[in-house]
């Protein structure tokens, strides 16, 4: 965007600001001589009266240099466009240096100056237009965009707008003539039609902005460009710039752009990209807003409503992140599939350049009709017609219309609509600003009287196949096809609201039935008024926490606020002093209960520089969120495995990782890269570290075929520096519990979907512990009592390759830390329903780490 030149006009007095007692004495014909000490007193008045009447009018000045400076005043920017109908275009218009545009460029701003002075409140604060672009319209006139500042006093601002809005012309217009001022111009004035004017988003004419880039491109049939970010990719974008690329095809033609990259901060107020139907920043035209990161199979692709498009880059002063390229071209006007007649039994259809976004302005409408007899029914596969600040109550905006009824927004998949006649008329409509993806769906004919032939109807008349009725799974998404189903007590739980559940996910932790049936009664089958002991004991409910070791394992004294001393065993934590207490995961929990204060040490772990909400299943992680996460490399093989940092020296992996194979010794430490701090593949930040291994300690009992004790330990050539991106994460002691049902944290760069491709950016997803008997069940009993399982059953959040010998990480409730409660081990598939993933637990390990590595 152009600094905008500012005209600087000195305040003066009104005419009538001179003093009214300045008087002119008369000439007499009588008296020829002067008194002279008439002429003397005459001369000091006359010279007092000029001293006050300067005197009043320098108070005057202050007085209303005074009240300019406390009203207030603010620079507002409107960007705009219009058709100029009496002028061809010429190819040296796309040049803004070229003599030809900056000829017609001025002739446009005089006149826009014109334009304003017909409107006074406009006149009075005006400064200056400048010609930002001009493009070919499809019968070689000429479209021009401009931006207009005017200095505006607060008070004033909302009024301004309005003004602004009353001079816009729609098409065809007639009323915008008079008001344009053009009725009576000379025959060689520019003639403006379809005027469209609007304020520019602040952050774009933010005074932070210290440097401006503008870039040209003209797309060709047959041919690709492509822009991309300044320093990109070889370091992050400047900060505080604002970028532009113009963007123009050839008349009758679109532009389509498409992100091969796109990795901004995460936060749109901070640093983001926009895109508009236009070629200046106009918010009635703005087509999307993007920041943080995209995976690269995503590649968001555009089309704009006619031959331009601005691709816009705002920075701010901090977090500077890698950028984005862009892949541009032009195509046909005509968009193939956008309406006409459907025929037959079944077909698809869908939204204009699915799944790529949708272009703004069009209008598609389609004529469906099957068999006579048969009604239409119509399943929405992906539907997703989002508008920034609108809900899908009554879609002002984008829109799809099925008999009337307008859809917007978000719908799940296998949303259906039916007619109840054999024809359906399917709208879709796109204003001028904010495009999404749209949708994609397929209709059917079906008999009346039989909606669903050998399938399952449910309420909302989605078909599914009948074995999936009562398998404890919403897969109608209205929970029809769970209603009404007889509950075996051999497989199933039966919930108190009529639902049944699979009895695996009895006592996983999960409330799944929704009243929580089946989660009762779990545990040792004790009375109401006792507590369950870890041992399979039961004890008087009274006995809870009076100081006596009444279970034997120290349960009853595990939740106090009082530790107790107790014999050792499997249950109870060992102090240095050899001391073992009842308390229940008591280490770096923020309050000293062994005597010698040994629970305390070596707390420096586990924390995080970096706070962030909870994004449930595999989103992108914040810079510093997972500072223990490693990438190990395999030499010129990149990534291979994750890990842990557990000090400034040792990582923990897993086993498999380390194992030799036909090509590659993954056993020989010298054959490995590790990578510290590293928040996205191939880009190597400030925070980041390459280091190299000593050794590779691999568990000598790892078994290869059953990935029993599947845990390594690597020792880095030297010591790594710690630092907000780079910390340890805290081991749990050989007590350590994770309970069932527990929330976890699991973090990797592996495959974001089964036979997929490895993710760029560390992903993050929470998952939950699974019950071992149940996990077992679900595992076909290959689950050793050194593994722990973890996942969501309905599938879809798991770990997957390229994740192996990451960490499971496990927030404490009390003090915040992260303790290494698992390590990626194996897993059946990789989200699939009731395949949970299985992890090495870590809690078997923990004596043995502190014997090979001192931690």
């Amino acid at each position: 965007m152009e600094p905008m030149e500012k005209e600087v006009n000195s305040p003066g007095p009104p005419d009538d600001s001179l003093d009214a007692s300045m008087q002119f004495l008369p000439d007499s014909e009588a008296k020829k001589m002067e008194n002279t000490r008439f002429a003397c007193r005459t001369i000091v008045v006359t010279v007092l009266i000029i001293l006050a009447a300067v005197l009043a009018l320098l108070v005057g000045l202050l007085v209303w240099h005074f009240h300019l400076r406390t009203e207030g005043r603010v620079k507002k920017v409107f960007s705009g466009s219009m058709t100029i109908s009496n002028h061809n275009f010429l190819e040296e218009y796309e040049d803004y240096n070229s003599v030809q545009f900056k000829e017609l460029a001025s002739r446009v701003s005089k006149q826009m100056k014109g334009v304003y002075s017909h409107e006074p409140i406009l006149s009075r604060y005006y400064i200056n237009t400048i010609v930002q672009a001009f493009s070919e319209a499809s019968n070689d006139t000429v479209v021009a965009y401009y931006l207009s500042e005017f200095n505006v006093p607060v008070a004033k601002a909302s009024a301004v707008n309005e003004a602004i809005k009353s001079i816009e012309q729609d098409e065809g217009s007639k009323q915008g003539r008079k008001r344009l001022g053009l009725e009576h111009k000379p025959s060689n004035s520019l003639l403006f039609k379809n005027m469209m004017s609007g304020a520019v988003d602040a952050r774009m004419v933010n005074s932070n902005l210290r440097g401006h880039f503008k870039n040209a491109h003209h797309a060709r049939t047959g041919e690709t460009g492509f822009i991309q970010s300044p320093n990109f990719p070889n370091s992050p974008y400047p900060p505080n710039i604002y970028t532009e690329w113009q963007l123009r095809a050839d008349p009758a033609h679109r532009i389509r752009l498409e992100f091969t990259a796109l990795n901004l901060e995460k936060e749109c107020q901070n640093d983001f990209i926009r895109l508009y139907d236009s070629l200046v920043p106009t918010e009635k035209q703005v087509m999307v807003e993007k920041c943080g990161y995209y995976n690269p199979t995503e590649q968001p692709m555009y089309l704009s409503s006619g031959n331009v498009m601005l691709v816009t880059l705002v920075t701010n002063g901090e977090k500077n992140f890698p950028g984005f390229r862009a892949i541009y071209s032009q195509v046909p006007i005509e968009i193939q599939g956008c309406g006409g007649k459907l025929t037959g039994m079944n077909g698809t259809f869908s939204s204009p350049g699915f799944p790529s976004y949708y272009p703004p302005k069009i209008q598609c409408v389609w004529d469906i009709e099957v068999p006579a007899g048969k009604h239409v029914r119509v399943k929405f596969n992906k539907f997703s017609m989002r508008e920034p600040g609108e809900t899908p109550n009554h879609c002002p905006k984008d829109y799809l219309e099925i008999n009337n009824h307008r859809m917007c927004g978000e719908k799940p998949a296998n949303t259906v609509r039916s007619s109840r006649t054999n024809q359906m008329t399917v709208k879709f409509f796109s204003d001028m600003s904010y495009v999404d993806m749209g949708f994609s769906a397929e209709f059917e004919a079906f008999q009346p009287n039989n909606p669903c032939p050998e399938q399952f109807q449910c309420d909302n008349d989605v078909c599914v196949d009948p074995k999936l009725k009562c398998d404890g799974y919403d897969d109608c998404g209205d929970m029809s096809d769970e209603r009404d189903c007889v509950c075996s007590e051999e497989i199933h739980v039966k919930c108190k609201n009529g639902f049944c559940k699979p009895k695996y996910w009895w006592c996983d932790g999960v409330n799944d039935c929704g009243d929580n049936t089946d989660e009762e009664n779990c545990g040792p089958l004790c009375k109401t008024w006792e507590v369950p002991c870890r041992n399979g004991r039961c004890v008087p409910e009274h006995k809870k926490c009076d100081g006596h070791n009444d279970c034997g394992d120290g349960t009853d004294e595990s939740e106090c606020p009082r530790s107790i001393v107790l014999s050792c065993s499997e249950y109870t934590y060992k102090c240095k002093n050899n001391n073992c207490i009842s308390k229940q995961n008591p280490q770096c929990d923020g309050e000293q209960d062994c005597e010698d204060g040994s629970d305390e040490e070596d707390c420096d772990c586990g924390t995080r520089p970096y706070k962030s909400s909870r994004i449930v299943g595999g989103e992108e992680s914040s810079e510093g969120e997972w500072p223990w996460q490693v990438s190990l490399h395999m030499r010129g093989e990149g990534h291979v495995c994750g890990a842990s940092v557990i000090s400034s020296l040792w990582l923990i992996t897993a086993a498999h990782c380390v194992q030799d194979t036909e090509k590659f010794k993954y056993s020989q430490s010298d054959q490995w890269e590790v990578y510290l701090g590293l928040h996205t593949q191939h880009h190597a930040s400030e925070g980041s570290v390459q280091k190299n291994l000593k050794r590779i300690i691999s568990h000598p009992e790892y078994d290869p075929k059953t990935y029993d004790n599947d845990i390594a330990l690597m020792e880095l050539d030297s010591p790594v520096t710690l630092s907000q991106n780079i910390w340890p994460i805290c081991l749990p002691a050989a007590t350590h519990e994770f309970p069932a049902g527990l929330d976890v944290w699991i973090t990797g760069w592996g495959q974001t979907r089964e036979e997929g491709s490895l993710a760029t950016v560390l992903q993050k997803a929470e998952v939950r512990i699974i019950n071992d008997t149940v996990c077992n069940q679900l595992m076909n009993n290959e689950v050793t009592p050194r593994m722990i399982c973890a996942g969501v059953l309905t599938g879809g959040v798991d770990a997957c390759q390229g994740d192996s010998g990451g960490p499971m990480s496990s927030v404490d409730p009390d003090s915040g830390r992260l303790f290494l409660a698992g390590v990626v081990s194996w897993g059946d598939g990789c989200g699939r329903k009731n395949k949970p993933g299985v992890y090495t637990r870590v809690t078997k390990y923990r004596n043995w780490i502190r014997e090979e590595s001192g931690v």
